[in-house]
């Protein structure tokens, strides 16, 4: 028999080894395929528009208007609404949170008999977290509330409010007063409505900033957003309507 010389058989046995690599490769790609068909599949479901029935009830801040919420309801539509289940509520930044909540409870009501809806959302901002958690908490709103969100809420009040203490509203607003005392005692999340705030460290009107947040709530860290840049930040929004949609 002849010998093969060990040249030869170095690149025999090269040869084997890197088809067998390319096997191995081959077979693992395949075998990844269908979880990577799996992942892309959940993606594409991720990424279909939310829908809801419900309405949502939107309360502005101090010194705003229905104008504030412009891009919320777009992103609200993006994500299912109709128009025709999105309301703005405006009340006297000036007058008394008390008479603002009071208008909020038969706004809801007129919503509820236009839509036929037993239920509202309730999204609010800044001093529309006062007015919302009067009318939750002390005029009995939450049995007609499915959720509530305070975007840079003022719930526990703001220190800011010393700058036009010749308000009502803005005593009300301030830390310590008590209107803040009867809103926060106890069960600062009653019934079984569904409660989420959004604060952040760069807010520079809720000081402290802290003061969004309530016991009994998902309460959300922004990393960094402005008071009134949460008005336009689409990403805070739309997690705001994946939470009414929940």
């Amino acid at each position: 028999m002849r010998r093969r010389s060990p040249r030869r058989l170095l690149g025999v046995l090269a040869a084997c080894a890197v088809a067998f690599t390319l096997f191995s490769s081959a077979s693992t790609a395949g075998a990844a395929e269908p979880a990577t068909v799996s992942a892309a599949r959940a993606a594409d479901a991720a990424a279909q528009p939310l829908s809801t029935s419900t309405p949502v009830v939107f309360v502005h801040g101090y010194t705003g208007n229905a104008s504030n919420w412009v891009t919320a309801m777009a992103v609200f539509q993006a994500n299912g609404w109709s128009s025709s289940n999105l309301f703005a509520y405006e009340y006297n930044s000036y007058g008394n949170n008390i008479t603002n909540a009071q208008g909020l409870a038969t706004f809801v009501d007129n919503v509820k008999a236009r839509t036929g809806a037993s239920k509202v959302a309730i999204v609010n901002h800044s001093m529309g977290g006062l007015v919302s958690q009067y009318y939750l908490k002390v005029l009995g709103g939450n049995t007609s509330v499915s959720h509530l969100a305070s975007i840079a809420g003022a719930n526990h009040g703001t220190t800011y409010a010393g700058a036009c203490l010749i308000y009502t509203t803005c005593q009300q607003m301030y830390p310590g007063s008590s209107f803040i005392a009867q809103i926060t005692a106890g069960d600062e999340t009653p019934g079984a409505t569904k409660y989420a705030t959004w604060y952040s460290a760069c807010d520079g009107i809720i000081i402290p900033y802290t003061s969004t947040k309530l016991d009994g709530a998902t309460n959300n860290n922004v990393a960094c957003q402005t008071h009134i840049g949460y008005l336009t930040d689409t990403t805070v929004l739309g997690q705001i309507a994946r939470f009414v949609a929940s």
